[in-house]
């Protein structure tokens, strides 16, 4: 027991006693009694008024009452706890303030939204990037207010793994690459850039490419023409040079395929993000396409197998399908040894749309290459790749043609064990008739 509990139990035993002697002197002990109970009572009572006026009153809380025993170690304990409260709410209010200066000082624009997309915080750069109004917009719907379409799906899908561009809601001009944190509980911060000046860049890029390409084809097309004729003339020729003359028309058949495919790129990239023609395409016979073009690539060396639902069609442009998809099956017949095998699969997928599979036992690729493979000019095997007359632009075409159709690239590989490259579309772009399935 404590200074202050022992002082206060003298206290009341001493006007116990007093209540005591009091009225045994005058016969009236419980008159008596009850007056020292009262008169405790009212100690008591006054120092809880006491108190209760310190902590209501905002002007006081530096003045704290005068009391002993427990009711001043009591006061004495919540003084030190208001004081030590203040200080930390002094602290926190300067870093809020520090905070604010920072974000503020951000040319990024930053907004927390809640579960249902309702607006927490926003920066001051999220006025000008994002179109919102502070303090006004506070507890609305980001989704009400930015309503561009893929920014309202990329939302409601949840998959934040990419950033997502697309136009300033105010500004036309300027190209906006937005990220999603999630944190908290359901809480999700969203961070938007001004990428314009790279988006122009990479637009000058392409339009540089393009141009490049489109200037080339014209001389290609003379050269090849020249050394076509030189090689009907192959016997009238010295020995020496007919080797020279058949390397010539192999590297410009190779830079004339290279153009080729820039120009493709330059065409998808240019266009529009989704592909504009949603007729059906019957991918059952591009796919048989495909088999006999891969047998006559292969001249015999592999064997080549085509499993194919014949029911399954897709929503799409026909002639970008062939093209990713032809991509795809000339690559595996170049990196498959002789006697390898190659399976091409048209089926429905577990998810609900299609999957276009090309399977090879081939040389495979190793992990660290594997997220690179889509890169333009990118190579697993430069040597094995110039040997083959591969351009390097082959998979980055796949995978623009699958982002204008909804779908993604899944690639599957093992050093000396092969390699599947998988096209899965969604649910949305398949369409199934009433045949059944059959193996080709």
């Amino acid at each position: 027991m404590n200074g202050a509990w022992g002082m206060e139990f003298v206290r009341l035993g001493v006007l116990a006693l007093l209540g005591l002697v009091v009225g045994l002197l005058s016969g009236e002990l419980g008159w008596s009694m009850a007056a020292a109970a009262a008169i405790a009572l009212g100690f008591h009572l006054l120092q809880l008024y006491r108190l209760h006026h310190w902590i209501v009153n905002d002007e006081d809380r530096n003045n704290p009452p005068d009391a002993g025993g427990v009711w001043g170690e009591l006061i004495d304990v919540l003084y030190r706890f208001g004081k030590r409260h203040r200080k930390r709410k002094e602290r926190l209010a300067r870093l809020l303030e520090r905070f604010n200066e920072f974000t503020g000082a951000m040319p990024d624009a930053n907004v927390v939204i809640g579960p249902q997309n309702d607006i927490r915080w926003m920066n001051e750069a999220a006025v000008s990037l994002l179109g919102l109004d502070q303090p006004a917009d506070l507890g609305q719907r980001i989704t009400n207010l930015i309503r561009y379409p893929e920014f309202v799906q990329f939302l409601r899908r949840g998959n934040y793994s990419e950033p997502l561009e697309f136009p300033a809601p105010r500004r036309e001009d300027m190209r906006l690459s937005v990220r999603v944190v999630p944190f908290g509980n359901n809480e999700r911060l969203i961070a938007a850039r001004d990428v314009s000046h790279f988006y122009r860049i990479e637009r000058m890029r392409r339009d540089f490419v393009a141009n490049v390409s489109h200037e080339l084809r014209t001389p290609l097309t003379v050269l090849a023409g020249y050394l076509e004729t030189y090689a009907d003339m192959a016997e009238e020729m010295p020995p020496v040079l007919r080797p020279s003359l058949e390397h010539m028309q192999g590297q410009t058949a190779r830079m004339q395929q290279i153009v080729d495919d820039l120009l493709t790129l330059s065409r998808l990239d240019s266009e529009n993000a989704v592909a504009g023609d949603q007729a059906e395409v019957a991918v059952p016979g591009i796919v048989s396409t495909l088999r006999e073009d891969a047998e006559a690539l292969s001249g015999g060396r592999h064997e080549i197998v085509a499993e194919v639902d014949p029911a399954l069609r897709l929503r799409g442009e026909a002639k970008e399908l062939h093209s990713a998809f032809s991509n795809l099956v000339s690559n595996a017949v170049r990196y498959t040894p002789d006697g390898g095998r190659i399976e091409l699969r048209w089926v429905a997928d577990p998810g609900g749309g299609a999957r276009f599979e090309v399977s090879d036992s081939g040389i495979g690729i190793a992990p660290a290459d594997i997220p690179r493979v889509t890169e333009r000019f990118y190579r697993v095997d430069k040597d094995r790749s110039r040997a083959t007359g591969g351009t390097g632009l082959g998979l980055a075409i796949v995978k623009h043609v699958l982002q204008r159709h909804g779908a993604r690239l899944e690639v599957r590989s093992r050093l000396g064990e092969g390699s599947t490259f998988a096209c899965v579309f969604p649910p949305g772009r398949a369409l199934r008739k009433s045949t059944e399935a059959r193996a080709v």
